[in-house]
Order: structure tokens, then sequence, then C-alpha cells
């Protein structure tokens, strides 16, 4: 049997736990791709099949899916920007706009103190982010 590979890193989804299935799974992606994005040495190689069929790149490494009240995002998030994190972010207004101009003036119209956060997604050493999601459960 191989060893399981232990990353030092993780990659990780906060997701606020009063979201409806749908919502659940769409922010997971959108903050997801922010992560992609900013870091691609994330992702692995191509996949290809038998038939050499080739396959779009995945990341390296699982991505954990947490939840927690509005209070506990409210916290990771204050924990993430103090450690000079950067991280993806999903507010409530998002599910009302429908592309990116208006996602990003969504959010800009806001403070941070203000957001009404619904998920956030960040990349760090284990260790970090256990410290920036404390009080937050796997996500069932």
């Amino acid at each position: 049997m191989t060893e399981p590979i232990r990353f030092p890193t993780k990659i990780a989804v906060l997701l606020r736990d009063d979201l409806a299935g749908w919502q659940r799974l769409n922010v997971t992606a959108f903050l997801t791709s922010g992560l992609a994005n900013a870091e691609p040495e994330l992702l692995g190689e191509e996949y290809r099949d038998a038939d050499g069929t080739s396959y779009l790149p995945m990341f390296r490494q699982p991505v954990l899916v947490f939840a927690g009240d509005r209070a506990t995002l409210t916290a990771a998030h204050t924990r993430a920007l103090t450690r000079g994190l950067r991280l993806a972010i999903f507010t409530s207004e998002l599910f009302t706009t429908g592309n990116d101009r208006d996602n990003r003036a969504a959010v800009q119209a806001v403070g941070r103190e203000k957001l009404d956060l619904v998920g956030l997604a960040l990349h760090a050493p284990r260790t970090v982010v256990d410290k920036v999601l404390k009080g937050a459960a796997m996500h069932p």
C-alpha cells in the first residue's frame, strides 16, 4: 500500500452554514477558481486517459471544505487579513449579479467590516489555515 502524501499546505474553503445546496456548490466553484488563478503552481499536470484524450489539470492536493456561522466567517476573514494572506471572498450580493464586472462593483461598494461574507477560500501552510479557520467544522 502506498503511503498517503502529506502536504505542508492546505487549500480550504469556508462556507456560511445557512446556504442552500446550490449556493454552497456555486460559491465553492467560484472561490476555488480564484485560488487557481492566483496560485497556478497549485495545479498539476494535464490528465490523459488510456485513449490519449487530454483533460484539464486540477489542483495537486485536496480542497477541504468547512462550514461555520456568520461570526466564524467574519473572524476567519479578519484572521486571514491580519496574517497578510491573499484570499478569495464571496458575498451575499454576488447571488444577485450576473457577471464579473457587476460582482467586483458589488464588493467594492461595501467596506471590509460590513461585507456580508458567505464564503472565503485560502491556501497557506497547514498550521496557519488551522488558526485562521478556528471554530469552523468540516462541511457535512
